[in-house]
């Protein structure tokens, strides 16, 4: 294979063969093929993109270059849900034990934060003790016993999408659809699943920051799921506020475990209902759409949702005392009131600089090799279309010294605009995509 044919021939707008690619990612993988051709590659496909048969090829020797969950004579349906990141996206460690709670197994392979959007990883590891770097044969093992693993995405798991994203993120090559598709969907095939849910997110705070682009993105994983036989449903969800009240690791954990009492702030509780019924239905654990609102409503209520996650944060080796005291989490050394500038009614709470601010204060990566702080972060009461009063507490600014506050009360400044009518917020659930 002569990798620079490949290359001029993508540059061109001509498709490569499936054994064309297969070479090309084996090649890579083997280190035959230097980054700065693979870079050249990746470029290509930025620019010419990828053909539905490409897009499959690729997805499919990125997935066969690695390890699967395997659950073979396991009588429960598994189904996991994926989100493409936000600010205060703390969904999954809602939605995973919710939804094993009622009826369906959830072997949840997530990541950690990147750029300004957090990650469930990070969250998790705020938890003291708590180990999300499974093997899969004990996140296979941990889900039959108890229906329910949240881990990190292993070595054992795709290994060429692994080498691609770290290229892609040096490279300007991240902002492709096909890419980014593949990328996902390699990772999710992977799980043994019998449904998968994604949650595209759409607005500043997301990657996608528009709405039309984020449902091309999921129609293109819809696609690539069905194609690959496992039935995949995408919800667009807005994320031109922040998820919830709290941004930040130990916050969004505490929150969450509010969320499982059925107590969460009504956006965060929507977007988890409206995941999961998605989940129940594609697992056939129910047969209508009120019948799952019913069965997760129920299971918060009952309790069963907060001691399915105290089971799961027992068995990774974290307290499962948490449920019940969530004063276990680290706690900031430093906290601030954020007091609104003026009288008006909220027209924005912008959620880039708030993502954006978290890393500054060293609650996410600037490099891959940072410290995490899992206790700064914020909590804002307010969403657009709420009036308030000048001086009205509005929001808190947790960090570990002077410095990390005044970051964080620079950004609210910036991202919490008060006029003097509603702005326009995008729904929470923007479309569905089947």
């Amino acid at each position: 294979m002569v990798f620079q044919t490949l290359i001029e021939r993508k540059r061109d707008g001509e498709e490569l063969s499936p054994a064309q690619w297969r070479a090309a990612l084996a090649g890579y993988l083997a280190g035959e093929v230097p980054d700065y051709q693979m870079s050249a590659l990746l470029m290509a496909v930025v620019w010419r993109g990828l053909s539905p048969e490409e897009l499959g090829t690729v997805t499919a020797a990125m997935l066969d270059s690695g390890e699967r969950l395997r659950f073979d004579g396991f009588a429960l349906p598994r189904v996991d849900k994926h989100s493409t990141g936000g600010v205060g996206d703390k969904v999954s460690l809602v939605l995973g034990p919710l939804v094993a709670s009622c009826g369906a197994a959830v072997p949840m392979m997530s990541g950690r934060g990147l750029g300004h959007t957090g990650g469930t990883v990070d969250k998790l590891e705020s938890i003291p003790g708590f180990r999300t770097g499974l093997s899969l044969a004990e996140a296979e093992a941990q889900v039959r016993k108890i229906g329910c693993a949240l881990f990190a995405q292993t070595a054992e798991v795709a290994p060429a999408d692994r080498r691609l994203y770290a290229l892609r993120d040096v490279t300007g090559t991240v902002p492709s659809i096909p890419l980014i598709a593949a990328s996902i969907m390699s990772k999710k095939l992977a799980e043994g699943l019998n449904g998968l849910v994604l949650d595209v997110k759409a607005g500043s705070g997301a990657f996608m920051t528009d709405a039309t682009r984020a449902a091309e993105l999921a129609r293109t994983m819809v696609g690539l799921g069905e194609a690959h036989g496992l039935p995949t449903v995408a919800l667009v969800t807005a994320m031109d506020r922040p998820l919830g009240r709290a941004v930040g690791n130990a916050l969004e954990v505490e929150e969450a475990l509010a969320t499982l009492t059925g107590e969460g702030p009504p956006d965060l509780l929507e977007i988890t209902l409206a995941l999961g019924v998605e989940m129940l239905l594609l697992a056939n654990v129910v047969a209508t759409r009120n019948e799952a609102r019913g069965r997760l409503v129920e299971a918060l209520e009952s309790g069963r949702a907060l001691e399915k996650f105290a089971q799961v944060i027992e068995a990774q080796g974290g307290n499962p005392a948490l449920v019940e005291d969530p004063a276990i989490l680290p706690q900031a050394d430093a906290v601030e009131i954020f007091a609104a500038p003026a009288t008006g009614v909220v027209t924005r709470v912008d959620p880039h600089p708030i993502g954006e601010a978290v890393v500054a204060m060293g609650g996410g990566r600037r490099r891959l090799e940072d410290i995490v702080d899992p206790t700064v972060g914020f909590v804002i009461t307010v969403k657009p279309g709420d009036r308030v009063t000048a001086r009205q507490p509005i929001a808190s600014v947790f960090a570990r010294d002077a410095d990390g506050i005044a970051t964080g009360m620079e950004a609210l400044g910036r991202a919490v605009v008060i006029g003097e009518r509603d702005g326009e917020a995008l729904p929470l659930v923007i479309e569905r995509i089947d």
